[in-house]
């Protein structure tokens, strides 16, 4: 397998960056992860937008194009040859002096990692839980999607290496926040709610265009501040990421949930599949 670094595709086994990079020595760096189907990129200019916005609070000197995005893809398409991939594409600050710098860094490393996945299928399910870890205050004024992921990390041993279960974190105050991996949903009747970004979760890309297909819908849609028992009550709960797209939960604690039945979801995975294939 191949990945791209800073101008070049090379072979795993042959990635190197240098131990100065504060990306390393201090976390300054931050990374986008979405899904290509059939060779090309879902929501590339949302990502793109969202990774220029984080390098510029990062005072990383540094700003990535659609079509220098869609340059590096196609060279790792062609070398790995696959159709349907996960992408990670990664920017940290680059060498420096050992020692917190406040000039913006001038030559950042730019990495492209990618692994093959299967073609967009049917619906999976997952069962929530609720992690006594809570979900840690941004860095900044709100959250990036940055090399500080300690928090997650800690959530997900919590939660268990099981792949069908996804811990739910509560904010320090004991407010709905997010997914380990994800951001998370729930409909009572024909209302879809999701905390605000007041919570300092992630305003993840596949988050805000599950909202505006969900209006589309005809669904209303409410962000606020929830305490664990609006789940609880709900007819449908739901998770959200860029690679797993839209997975719905059949329980959370000990909350029975329709799961991949509940109509809101089944409705919402029809109309991402459909914008998946356009």
């Amino acid at each position: 397998m191949y990945t791209y670094v800073n101008g070049q595709v090379v072979p795993n086994n042959e990635v190197r960056i240098s131990p100065f990079d504060h990306g390393f020595l201090y976390g300054v760096g931050v990374f986008e992860t979405f899904r290509t189907y059939d060779r090309k990129a879902f929501l590339l200019d949302e990502h793109l937008e969202r990774l220029n916005k984080s390098i510029r609070e990062l005072n990383i000197d540094l700003h990535v194009t659609r079509q220098q995005a869609e340059a590096i893809l196609g060279q790792l398409n062609e070398a790995n040859g696959w159709d349907n991939a996960y992408i990670r594409f990664n920017v940290s600050a680059g060498s420096g002096e050992i020692g917190l710098q406040t000039e913006p860094y001038q030559n950042p490393n730019v990495i492209v990692f990618q692994k093959g996945l299967k073609a967009a299928g049917a619906m999976t399910e997952k069962q929530g839980v609720w992690l006594k870890t809570r979900r840690n205050r941004p860095e900044g004024e709100y959250r990036l999607k940055s090399h500080h992921y300690l928090n997650n990390i800690f959530g997900k041993r919590e939660a268990g290496s099981d792949p069908s279960i996804e811990g739910l974190f509560l904010t320090e105050d004991g407010f709905v926040a997010e997914g380990v991996v994800s951001n998370v949903f729930w409909t009572k009747k024909r209302t879809l709610y999701t905390p605000a970004l007041q919570t300092g979760i992630l305003n993840g890309v596949t988050r805000q265009f599950v909202i505006n297909i969900a209006r589309e819908a005809g669904l209303t849609v409410e962000e606020g501040l929830y305490k664990p028992n609006e789940i609880e009550t709900a007819d449908e709960v739901f998770v959200t990421n860029s690679i797993q797209e839209i997975v719905p939960l059949q329980a959370v604690g000990e909350k029975v949930l329709p799961g991949k039945a509940g109509n809101a979801v089944k409705q919402l995975f029809k109309m991402y599949q459909e914008a998946v294939r356009l």
